[in-house]
């Protein structure tokens, strides 16, 4: 996976979103302007009116696929793009508006619009994976700015980027923080949670809400996958929430990932 060293053209799409990710790129502040030395931002309509047409030697996609509309668009992209890098929760795993995955989406559309014929909208909301081949996942409700960095800059040194499969809990460790789980008897998902974040929660204090998505280690060679099971037993057991507790702790912003999903729905078999 490499891309050319002449000023490869940047393109940034915007899909079923906050735009929260597409902010924490414009937060890299002044490495976003020496980036601009190293790359044509061609294609950014949250930063710039300037719409440079394709194709785009790295394509970053923020959102999920929730319209027919923009099924057929990310296959536009993903035509025009050499290297497509999703970035965040929303792109990599449908966000938390894949809530809807476990609802009927037109009985919502009939309470909540007054005019539910002109909403044109998919019943799920699925990561853009689903749809088109996936270079690199960057995950994070948003992203991390420093690791979206080093990704970039490695992809112009025609270096392979490295993202971590280990778990919160080691960056928990290698920032001396206390257990907030053990300690304040909170149910952190930072056991199951991939790395990337600094561990910001429970440096606060508070538990890890999985932002970064479910660690997965067997997706990317690392061999071990998250043992949701047990942390699950541990907030029923030990912390005393009950099985609806227990969904809505995977059931968040990643919760339409594969062992978040199996965990959640062997949690509401119980409720």
């Amino acid at each position: 996976m490499k891309v050319k060293q002449q000023r490869p053209k940047l393109g940034v799409f915007k899909f079923a979103s906050c735009d929260g990710c597409q902010l924490s790129v414009l937060n890299l502040e002044d490495d976003l302007l020496a980036l601009g030395q190293a790359l044509d931002i061609a294609y950014f309509p949250e930063a710039s009116s300037r719409m440079e047409a394709g194709p785009y030697d790295i394509a970053l996609v923020e959102g999920s696929i929730t319209t027919a509309e923009d099924a057929h668009r990310i296959r536009s992209v993903r035509e025009q793009a050499t290297v497509l890098m999703t970035i965040g929760a929303c792109a990599t795993a449908g966000g938390i508006q894949a809530l809807r995955n476990w609802t009927d989406v037109e009985s919502l559309k009939q309470i909540v619009y007054p005019s539910p014929q002109y909403i044109q909208t998919l019943g799920t909301s699925t990561p853009i994976s689903v749809h088109v081949k996936v270079d690199l996942e960057l995950w994070g409700c948003p992203i991390d700015k420093g690791q979206l960095l080093r990704v970039i800059t490695d992809l112009l040194a025609g270096i392979q980027p490295h993202l971590s499969v280990d778990s919160v809990c080691l960056e928990c460790k290698r920032r001396g923080n206390v257990c907030v789980m053990v300690a304040k008897g909170v149910p952190c998902l930072g056991p199951v949670t991939r790395s990337g974040c600094g561990a910001i929660c429970p440096s606060m204090g508070r538990d890890c809400y999985g932002c970064f998505g479910p660690t997965d280690g067997t997706l990317k060679g690392s061999g071990y996958p998250p043992n949701t099971a047990s942390l699950a037993r541990q907030f029923h057991e030990e912390l005393r929430l009950i099985p609806v507790e227990v969904v809505r702790r995977f059931r968040g912003i990643n919760g339409d990932t594969e062992s978040f999903k199996r965990e959640s729905e062997s949690w509401e078999k119980q409720m």
